[in-house]
């Protein structure tokens, strides 16, 4: 049969299944899981495999969930096939973790799945017209190349044999076999946000373009494909430039797939991320600086590395760079403003203290190379019009709210500190009669 054909066609394209390879069919009772058992079990001899079954019985529909059930367990009794039946208090869940009823579901179905397949594999129903919720669903929700890639074709031992084919080739699959299926009460109401898709938005596509699932398996088809190769590159990338939670030398790579390191380092570590987060990282890894991940975990930009660290309020990590005029950027949320103007009197411009919005020096009395840099242990400076040096931690301490403290910005040339954020500058650099070229400093912060 042609629906045979298309799934035998996708499993050998993807290498979904070996020989010898014993495979789980996840079983609702649905059209869709129906016909995916049915055409495993056909094509068991051809693959060469073994069919087995496993049924979740989440219990949240009282005896249609029980009917269910036990129409799963007579089918693979009739067919002669290996069954389970495992029933799970999705709602006890739902209620305890503050998830969704349906995201509750998912994972209590996926726990058994992992449980039943040790040393098999694990078949979903997944099918085109799932795919085209999924890629609709993380469209609206927002998403990169990997969410418009749709459902994974395999993820760790579980395979989705279907993908290509659509809901109504199941149902002409299981007509012609005279095969009956029962339906979840659930899936004919818009209370979940997929079947609002299913029955809202795809008939509205579908009035553009009559054959809008057909269409769109080839599409998920070419950004799967796509999707696949900058994977493949972001492994070796991986390979290369991850040692612990240090990247090294990952500017080399381009812009995307640096991004895609940095996702799946946070993800390692459990931590959150988004489109912003990601760009912001990239910076820092290119540019250098600091960028706060979560509570005190942190990602560091320096000297080709890369590093995600936990800091302490006590101990931060040290981040330096060399001074460009513009902007500088050794921070996330804000910038270090550098400009140098002629002067024909010093007068015009009002060195900072508490209130002033910017900072002047003499820009011939730095020595050597200027630094951006954040605080370090140790830090001593002497302010301008006075005769003895001042501990910054003490200065710091004083003048700066507790907030702020983490990133502060300070200059620093061949001889010392020249300039501390809230503080001021050093009085070996202070504007006086004859100054005639200075370095505006400001702060921008987001």
């Amino acid at each position: 049969m042609m629906i045979l054909d298309k799934i035998f066609g996708f499993i050998k394209e993807n290498a979904l299944l070996d020989e010898k390879d014993t495979v789980v069919c996840g079983l609702s009772g649905g059209a869709d899981s129906v016909a995916l058992l049915l055409s495993m079990y056909e094509l068991r001899e051809k693959l060469d495999i073994t069919v087995e079954a496993v049924h979740v019985n989440h219990c949240l529909r009282g005896e249609e969930s029980d009917r269910d059930e036990a129409f799963c367990r007579d089918l693979c009794q009739k067919l002669g096939i290996s069954f389970i039946a495992v029933s799970c208090d999705v709602m006890s869940l739902a209620e305890k973790s503050g998830m969704s009823v349906e995201e509750a579901a998912r994972t209590m179905r996926y726990d058994v799945f992992e449980k039943v397949s040790c040393g098999k594999k694990i078949a979903t129903a997944h099918n085109a017209n799932d795919n085209l919720e999924t890629v609709i669903l993380n469209l609206s929700r927002g998403t990169g190349i990997k969410g418009l890639a749709g459902i994974p074709t395999v993820r760790g031992n579980i395979i989705r044999p279907l993908l290509t084919v659509t809901r109504a080739e199941i149902e002409d699959f299981l007509r012609s076999k005279s095969q009956s299926y029962v339906t979840d009460s659930t899936n004919l109401s818009d209370d979940y946000t997929r079947n609002k898709i299913r029955h809202r938005i795809v008939p509205l596509l579908a009035e553009f373009n009559s054959s809008v699932t057909e269409t769109s398996v080839s599409t998920i088809a070419t950004l799967r494909e796509e999707n696949a190769l900058i994977e493949k590159m972001t492994d070796k990338a991986m390979a290369d430039c991850l040692h612990g939670n240090c990247f090294q030398n990952l500017s080399q790579y381009d812009g995307v797939i640096r991004k895609r390191c940095i996702a799946r380092l946070l993800a390692l570590n459990s931590l959150p991320y988004s489109r912003q987060r990601l760009e912001e990282a990239d910076n820092i890894a290119i540019n250098g600086g600091k960028l706060n991940i979560s509570k005190d975990i942190f990602l560091i930009g320096s000297s080709s590395k890369l590093t995600l660290t936990k800091i302490r309020e006590n101990d931060e990590m040290f981040v330096q760079k060399e001074m460009v005029i513009g902007e500088n950027a050794i921070f996330s949320h804000c910038k270090l403003v550098c400009e140098v103007i002629e002067c024909d009197n010093s007068k015009k411009f009002e060195t900072v203290n508490k209130k002033s919005t910017f900072y002047v020096i003499d820009y011939d009395k730095i020595r050597g190379k200027v630094f951006v840099r954040s605080r370090k242990f140790g830090d001593k400076i002497r302010l301008k019009g006075r005769n003895f040096t001042s501990s910054i931690k003490k200065l710091i301490n004083e003048k700066i709210l507790p907030e702020m403290r983490s990133s502060l910005h300070f200059l620093e040339d061949e001889e010392g500190t020249i300039f501390a954020e809230g503080i001021g500058i050093a009085d070996r650099v202070a504007p006086d009669d004859n100054t005639s070229t200075v370095l505006k400093i400001s702060v921008k912060r987001s």
